[in-house]
């Protein structure tokens, strides 16, 4: 019997769950929520798969009302765009402007490497394993594990007092290659479902159109808000301005084939720094603060339990968990290449504090966008074995990674012999 769910009964049941498991999470486990929240939920997950095997719950009831949820709709077309815009919204433009040369060749340099090395040695694993997949298909995995999660890993490493430089460079990274990766991930997919249609020319025009048609789109709609924030003092319409920003800039750049993450940072950019001074009271920023503070948290508990709730229905077999292990070894080696190669090779070690290429690669944590796109991937044999193998370097890069990344800032923190606010002092010749 098919199970029909409204949308509203599924937004309840959602919040329900998610608030069951913050709470218990809060007052017992006590782990950062996001990570606690996805624990819980792969926990119960786990639970039901166990007694769904043993005929003493209606597992198919269950997996109905997750199959019911497009987890790849509610993320990319849903979610993305809030939390983006609410992360954007609170780094300092002259932060980032400091940073501006590490932070924009490793959100799309840095992206593109990562996805070549962990594309090309995912390849290889699949081919030792006997595994049907070609090469375009494991660059494929690449791009879509290379965005990383800004939200997951910032309360993270704000708790251990991590220099103001080097948060920044997180923070900027992380929100901008988010973009970079979805961008790149529908380049490929655009050449994967359709191999004729486009030359070498085509797939680099198609990406330049993408990121900086996104990024001015972003721009010129921000302004506009801007503009209507200055003529008005009434923190009600202020608020709905923003929330008009991100919805309709987020639909009409998908609209016209337009990166619809890259123009929300940049609209989120645009607003956190020259709207909030120029065109706020300080009561209207306190309640925008606010509002997006709790937008944030919202989704993002929803999200991660989601998250948890996914593995119901992902087909897990056995032998997928060797795919994801080696998955997991592709991806930090990417990653690593990703950030270890482009530091180095540009010189920008020099300008950085010790130990931000390792603690860069371990703090890039993988979340929902990854699962969404490879949810995204048309079905065949090629995409179960991509989507659970990123199920598998989502859920070890969140609980591993995400437990203790933290501990990793800390000890770079101690090995310099000084308390974090003495390290943002920039060492000597620092220009970056």
């Amino acid at each position: 019997m098919a199970l029909t769910v409204s949308a509203y009964h599924t937004i309840a049941i959602l919040l329900t769950l998610a608030a069951l498991a913050a709470y218990i999470n809060l007052r017992w486990i006590r782990l950062p929520t996001t990570i606690g929240l996805m624990a819980i939920s792969l926990a119960m997950s786990a639970a039901l798969l166990a007694l769904g095997e043993m005929g003493l719950v209606p597992l198919r009831t269950f997996a109905a009302f997750v199959s019911s949820i497009d987890f790849g709709d509610v993320l990319l077309h849903g979610m993305l765009g809030f939390l983006l815009f609410a992360g954007a919204l609170h780094v300092h433009v002259e932060d980032l402007r400091l940073a501006k040369y590490p932070v924009g060749i490793l959100s799309t340099i840095g992206v593109a490497l990562s996805t070549f090395v962990t594309g090309t040695l995912f390849f290889y694993a699949t081919k030792l394993l006997g595994l049907p997949l070609t090469y375009l298909e494991a660059l494929l995995f690449g791009a879509l594990i290379a965005p990383t999660d800004p939200i997951a890993v910032l309360g993270i490493v704000k708790k251990v007092g991590a220099p103001k430089k080097l948060e920044t460079k997180i923070a900027g990274e992380s929100l901008f290659n988010d973009g970079v990766g979805v961008v790149v991930f529908l380049t490929l997919l655009g050449v994967y479902m359709q191999p004729a249609s486009l030359s070498a020319a085509g797939v680099v025009k198609l990406f330049v159109q993408e990121a900086i048609g996104g990024a001015a789109l972003g721009f010129i709609f921000a302004w506009a808000a801007y503009v209507m924030l200055k003529t008005v003092d009434a923190y009600q319409v202020e608020v709905l301005i923003t929330l008009a920003l991100v919805t309709g800039t987020y639909a009409l750049a998908e609209a016209l084939h337009l990166s619809a993450p890259i123009a929300i940072v940049v609209a989120g950019l645009f607003i956190g720094n020259r709207g909030r001074i120029k065109a706020m009271s300080d009561e209207t920023r306190q309640r925008l603060d606010v509002f997006w503070e709790l937008i944030d948290e919202i989704l993002n508990a929803v999200l991660f339990f989601l998250i948890g709730l996914e593995l119901i229905v992902i087909a897990l077999q056995p032998s997928y968990f060797v795919i994801g292990l080696l998955a997991i070894v592709a991806s930090l080696a990417g990653r690593a290449a990703g950030v270890g190669m482009t530091i180095t090779t540009l010189r920008f070690k020099q300008w950085l504090p010790p130990g931000t290429i390792r603690i860069l690669t371990w703090s890039g944590l993988r979340g929902g966008i990854s699962i969404a796109l490879a949810l995204a991937l048309p079905p065949s044999a090629a995409r179960d074995i991509l989507v659970a193998a990123t199920y598998v370097v989502v859920v070890f890069s969140i609980l591993v990674q995400g437990l203790t990344v933290g501990r990793l800032v800390a000890h770079f923190l101690a090995a310099q012999g000084a308390a974090p606010d003495d390290a943002d002092a920039a060492p000597a010749g620092e220009t970056a």
